[in-house]
């Protein structure tokens, strides 16, 4: 660090590329798939099964989307911060990759066992649109299936549809009517997944009477758990060994984080030794439950501080808690609408770890993430994560969200441990992608709305 307290490169590692993790790993993933699979519990709608398609060329090349890099970041104020870029698919930019990649590979195996057409049904706050879409495309692009056998359909809140990357599902006209995206107007966001799921449980056995097709509803934790278990793997094989290493993550409901515990628990159990990961939560005012909950076990916003509207410059300010903004353009500021998820059933699970393990949380503001933009832009270069230089052109605010937090941890003593991994679990902006174009997407206002759009699909309705 220097006199300015800036980050400091002076003797950094080199950057390390892990390629195709999921490949890599392929046995510790089936393994987990399996375990999961003898621990879940029916809820009545259709799942696929917890097998993945036999190795083959096809899938290491349905899998290569999954690289993982590793940059020492350097050093601030005594702490080392490296990168685990989970952003390396250029078609998402983000972590939901390696989900989606597991989810629609699983889809792909039970198609091939049964003959059954499928469509899987997603709500996402952009993000988890995007990936499972590109993943359903590649494994059309592969050969994994045929467009006929699979498709999807998502629901986004219209607060997120100038997220959602274009894709040749959306570019091809009858691939745009097989898998259509559809945009929720209510108030409350997170009803998209009401709406999707309401949609399975209310319309599934009709789907499948009428057109042959099983729909099923894939946001569960475990379904993105099971693929987070390769930042542990990717950990112990890349990293040196460290006795308490702090794993920062912006984050909704924490999936990555959750995986990334369940990865570091069954390396134990192979006799790597317990694990002593932290971890740290990172959030933003419009949905900051998870670290309410840590702190005050309860998600209600009667915990926020008391902010104060500085008129001379234009913002609200606090001095109170550390762990929230000292200063917000907003009391409820939608920072990213990625972090939509009100209170999150993983709270109860996250904060037992870190109660258990160590770690912590804190809520950042946009303006507090302003103040720290240069230097993160100049910061993330050798990692090949460029930020725009105009802040307004970011899509995805998940890095910026992640870093701000843990800096601003440390300048808070909030922060003590000296090892950080910041998992890099999104960035991306304008120049990155191409919006789905607004006469492609779908209004629905209720489930049964959504029940058309899914008809319409499986008989390959254009109108």
């Amino acid at each position: 660090m220097d006199d300015n307290g800036d980050m400091r490169h002076a003797d950094v590692e080199p950057s390390i590329t892990v390629e195709n993790p999921l490949v890599r790993y392929d046995e510790p993933i089936r393994a987990a798939l399996q375990e999961l699979s003898r621990k879940s519990r029916s809820s009545g709608r259709f799942e696929a099964g917890h097998v993945l398609p036999a190795p083959g060329e096809d899938l290491t090349r349905f899998f290569a989307a999954s690289d993982i890099a590793i940059t020492d970041l350097g050093e601030y104020a005594g702490h080392r911060l490296r990168l685990l870029d989970l952003m390396r698919n250029e078609r998402t930019r983000t972590t939901k990759t390696f989900a989606s990649r597991l989810i629609v590979a699983r889809a792909v195996e039970h198609i091939r066992r049964t003959g059954e057409r499928m469509m899987i049904v997603s709500p996402s706050s952009g993000n988890k649109a995007t990936a499972l879409r590109d993943a359903v495309s590649a494994a059309h692009e592969t050969g994994l299936a045929t467009p006929e056998e699979l498709a999807i359909l998502v629901v986004v809140p219209t607060a997120s549809r100038a997220k959602l990357w274009s894709s040749p599902l959306a570019s091809d006209v009858q691939a745009r009517v097989r898998n259509p995206v559809a945009v929720y107007h209510g108030a409350r966001r997170d009803e998209v997944k009401t709406l999707a799921a309401g949609l399975v449980d209310g319309f599934g056995t009709e789907m499948y009477r009428r057109f042959g097709v099983r729909l099923w509803y894939t946001l569960d934790l475990d379904n993105y758990r099971v693929a987070d278990i390769v930042r542990a793997f990717v950990e112990q094989d890349y990293l040196p060994p460290a006795k308490e290493r702090l794993h920062a993550h912006a984050v909704s409901s924490a999936f990555g984080l959750l995986g990334h515990a369940l990865g570091a628990r069954r390396l134990a159990e192979e006799g790597h030794g317990e694990s002593t990961a932290r971890y740290f939560l990172v959030q933003h005012l419009d949905t900051p439950d998870m670290v309410l909950s840590l702190y005050f076990g309860s998600t209600s916003r009667r915990s926020l501080p008391t902010y104060t509207l500085d008129h001379a410059n234009g913002f609200y300010r606090q001095d109170t808690d550390p762990r929230f903004p000292l200063t917000t353009f907003a009391l409820d500021e939608i920072l990213d609408s990625t972090f939509y998820t009100r209170q999150p059933a993983t709270s109860a699970e996250m904060n037992a770890l870190i109660r258990s393990q160590g770690g912590g949380g804190i809520v950042v503001s946009r303006h507090e993430c302003l103040q720290r933009y240069s230097a993160l832009r100049e910061v993330l270069q050798p990692a090949g994560c460029i930020l725009p230089t105009v802040p307004d052109d970011l899509r995805e605010w998940s890095l910026v969200m992640a870093l701000t937090g843990v800096l601003n941890g440390i300048d808070r003593g909030l922060v003590s441990e000296t090892d950080i991994l910041v998992h890099g679990s999104g960035s991306y902006q304008v120049t990155d992608f191409t919006p789905v174009p607004d006469a492609h997407l779908k209004t629905v206002e209720s489930i049964e709305d959504l029940a058309k759009v899914a008809a319409d699909a499986a008989e390959g309705k254009s109108v």
